[in-house]
Order: C-alpha cells, then sequence, then structure tokens
C-alpha cells in the first residue's frame, strides 16, 4: 500500500504508522486524514500486537495545513461537516483501535495533533516536544479533538489551556496527563517498552482495551461487577490464557513471545 503523506511498514507483530510530511512539519489535511483512516481499516482488520504512531522531521505535527484550513473556509456548512467528520472517524477509529497503541512525539505538536496523542493508549515525548491546542487564536475551537483531550487532561486543565491556546512544554504534558513519560531519549526509551509490550498476550491486551472502553461509560454497579466477572472467566478458559498461565507454572516464555 503506497501513500502519498504517511508510511506504514509492519515487522514482528509491530506496525509503525509515521507521519510523512516533514516540509510542513507534517501539518494534515484531508489527503493525510484519509490516508490514515485507510491504514488504519487495513491494520484493523488483522491486528498487529501494536501499532506505533510517530513522525519524520523536527516536529509531530503542526496541526491542520493552511492551505486545507484556507478551503474550508470557503466550503458552505454541509460541506464543512462532511470534512470534519472525516476527521472524527480518524479519531474514534484511532481511540478504539484494537491492539495498544504508542505515540512518540518530538517538536511540535499543534492543535489536531493533541487529538493523535490523547487517543493513543501510552505517549511518550522528547524534552524538546511543545504542545498548543492553538484553535482559538484563530476564530475556532478544537471540537472533534476535545473529548479525547478531556478525558486524558481532565476538565480543568482543558479549561485552562483550551482557553488560553498558550504553548506549554514536555514536563506539563506530563504533569497534567497528555504524555506518560519525557525520554531524554526518545528512541531508546520506545524500544524498551515496545519490547515490553510485545512480551505480553496479544488476545489480553486487545481484551484489556475493550474491558476498559466498557467500564469508562458503565456505572459501578452489580452488572458492571458481573460483567468483570465474565471478562476474566473467559479469558481465563481462552487459548491464550491457558498458555500464560502453563507458561508460568513451567516456568517458561509462553508461544506468544516466540511468534513476535
Amino acid at each position: 500500500m503506497t501513500f502519498q503523506f504517511i508510511t506504514l511498514t509492519q515487522s514482528d507483530g509491530v506496525a509503525r504508522l509515521t507521519l510523512n510530511r516533514p516540509d510542513k512539519h507534517n501539518a494534515f489535511g484531508d489527503t493525510m486524514i484519509g490516508e490514515i483512516n485507510q491504514a488504519l481499516a487495513e491494520l484493523t482488520r488483522q491486528p498487529p500486537t501494536l501499532l506505533v504512531l510517530a513522525a519524520n522531521g523536527k516536529h509531530f505535527s503542526a496541526g491542520a495545513d493552511l492551505a486545507w484550513m484556507k478551503s474550508q473556509a470557503a466550503m458552505d456548512q454541509a460541506s464543512n461537516l462532511s470534512d470534519a467528520r472525516e476527521l472524527a472517524r480518524l479519531m474514534h477509529t484511532l481511540d478504539r483501535f484494537p491492539a495498544p497503541t504508542l505515540a512518540l512525539v518530538d517538536g511540535a505538536a499543534f492543535g489536531g495533533a493533541l487529538g493523535l496523542i490523547a487517543c493513543c493508549d501510552i505517549a511518550l515525548a522528547s524534552p524538546r516536544a511543545r504542545f498548543c491546542l492553538s484553535e482559538v487564536k484563530l476564530g475556532l475551537i478544537p471540537a472533534v479533538i476535545s473529548p479525547f483531550v478531556a478525558r486524558a487532561i481532565g476538565q480543568r486543565q482543558s479549561r485552562r489551556y483550551m482557553l488560553s491556546a498558550e504553548t506549554f512544554d514536555a514536563n506539563t504534558a506530563r504533569q497534567i496527563g497528555l504524555v506518560h513519560e519525557v525520554c531524554e531519549e526518545l528512541t531508546s526509551s520506545s524500544e524498551h517498552l515496545i519490547a515490553t509490550l510485545t512480551g505480553n498476550g496479544p488476545k489480553a491486551m486487545q481484551a484489556c482495551k475493550s474491558l476498559l472502553h466498557t467500564i469508562e461509560q458503565h456505572p459501578f454497579d452489580d452488572a458492571l461487577l458481573s460483567l468483570t466477572a465474565d471478562a476474566i472467566a473467559q479469558i481465563r478458559v481462552s487459548p491464550e490464557g491457558q498458555e500464560g498461565l502453563q507458561a508460568f507454572f513451567d516456568k517458561r516464555p509462553p508461544l506468544w513471545q516466540g511468534e513476535s
């Protein structure tokens, strides 16, 4: 599969989706959004053990492409709605991607780029990373990404950074929950984490993600207790669960580690 503004590779159970428009600081428009949607749809058919989202060049993403924004200003409301729904589909698909997702952030991450980061399960940043929810500076709002960003950093921090549109550094991003860790050596740190994740049961991680999405929207009641009990009972008797437990008792690596 050939793309214009992204690259997609797979090896040893790890899929790497890389924003690849460094001359424009990986700013995205309708073409890049369409390509990411296409790549995610393809990967979802047979999920990898792990999906890594990164970017080529000095910056993760400058947010929306200027030419794309200019074309949006000339669209009528119906066309703008269709355009926005494609970005919304991207965020939802990435958020609900069945396998674990890891974002690696270096340089600038502005506007919609924060949505990509917030939709990933784990996010690492370099010390030089900078973040900004810049939409209100342009008289706009971070509407499509707001549910995902607000979930990651909370309503209180969202009110500050979405309203002020101020730029904040990587340590602040970690403190408010947008990224999990600031890494002096982003590549080596990410490879260590990738090795950790690919050592886990692939089906178990998928089931864990599904469970987390379910309990996020579920009241803490008897139905939830029943749901979680069913979840662990099912995974215990699954082929992967049986293999994992047997490998633990046999003091050997589980078979999936050899597979990935």
